[in-house]
């Protein structure tokens, strides 16, 4: 019966590492396409925080002890430096295209309950809402002067029903005053906490008890697949 066991746990590592390993090399192949150099520079810093540790344990006496740690060392240093270089290809790849504020909206850890585009024109200038600790907030996306209206006729709607919720506003763009795409997710994640659990819980349930047509949806299909790597953050709880 162990013995089966451990050839059933075995077979299940088997299975799990190749699909591992294609999503390694699905996320470097995409990198690479918006970063050609990241091959190199993730060999360089992991060669680069062994050459230190080297030196240093040779100065210290201890060459062997230093050459394991700063093989450790360097593996972590290469793990972190491929993050970073991935996520900001990711962000790199979907900036620009309607709705990728709501798929990085929507890969957020914690209590968020995210709508996207509850209101949107024409020109593709969208809202999108999210209920969170902080209370409601508005996130436009889109020409500033357009996406501005878009916001302020949400949140006169809004503000009739929010109760003691705060109602937060920004629009993400790389101009003065605006949020940039890759740093939504930090910007959500600094907002005071205002509301508890329940509270949350009880304010999400207003926004949807509104009547259909206050939350217009729109007609196009949103961009899909937008996927941004997630980085360690604090859970918003």
């Amino acid at each position: 019966m162990l013995r089966g066991m451990a050839r059933r746990a075995q077979k299940s590592r088997a299975q799990k590492s190749p699909g591992r390993l294609k999503q390694i090399v699905a996320v470097y192949r995409m990198t690479a396409q918006a970063d050609p150099k990241v091959g190199w520079i993730v060999l360089l810093s992991g060669l680069g925080t062994l050459a230190i540790a080297l030196v240093i344990g040779f100065v210290l006496g201890h060459p062997v002890y230093a050459a394991f740690s700063g093989l450790l060392l360097a593996l972590l240093v290469m793990v972190i430096v491929f993050g970073r270089r991935a996520e900001r290809a990711a962000y790199a790849q979907v900036e620009g295209q309607p709705g990728a504020a709501a798929g990085v909206l929507q890969s957020m850890r914690g209590n968020w309950d995210v709508t996207p585009a509850i209101a949107v024109n024409r020109a593709q200038d969208m809202v999108h809402c999210v209920v969170g600790r902080p209370g409601i907030v508005l996130v436009g996306e889109g020409q500033p002067g357009r996406v501005t209206n878009l916001i302020a006729n949400q949140k006169r709607r809004m503000a009739r029903i929010a109760g003691d919720a705060p109602i937060y506003d920004v629009i993400v763009g790389n101009g003065e005053g605006q949020v940039p795409l890759r740093k939504l997710q930090a910007y959500m994640m600094k907002l005071p906490r205002n509301l508890r659990g329940p509270e949350v819980t009880e304010v999400v349930k207003r926004l949807r008890a509104m009547p259909a047509n206050q939350l217009p949806m729109p007609k196009g299909p949103l961009p899909k697949g937008v996927k941004i790597p997630r980085m360690p953050r604090g859970r918003m709880r």
